[in-house]
């Protein structure tokens, strides 16, 4: 599957802007960045085997993990992954649907969802 750069990146954008709105209120501090491929030492690092694909990763504190110190912080970060996607994926349809459920799950960590309680 090929989708260029640009058009991948508006399609995350268009997933964003279809947060609903008490979701996306909360999203001020979270920087939210495609990358190509993700790096090889959060992959070391989240145990993943070699021919496992990571099309997302969260790097923050959950909301539900601060307290009243947390102040002043960098942003979280959400990192969306263009390779594992598009090889992922078999058509057009199937890459908007995967960034979706991406980006959803990823934001999941962000309020503090742990993996089983995914809604993806």
């Amino acid at each position: 599957m090929r989708i260029p750069p640009e058009e991948f990146e508006a399609l995350v954008e268009h997933a964003l802007e279809g947060l609903p709105e008490e979701f996306a209120e909360l999203l001020e501090n979270v920087a939210v960045m495609v990358e190509d491929e993700p790096d090889p030492e959060d992959l070391q690092a989240l145990g993943m085997e070699p021919d496992e694909e990571l099309f997302g990763l969260y790097q923050g504190v959950p909301l539900s993990d601060r307290d009243s110190f947390y102040q002043a912080a960098m942003p979280d970060r959400v990192f969306i992954y263009r390779g594992p996607i598009l090889r992922f994926c078999r058509d057009r349809r199937q890459v908007i649907r995967e960034i979706r459920d991406t980006v959803v799950h990823e934001l999941g960590h962000h309020f503090g969802m742990e993996e089983e309680d995914m809604p993806y």
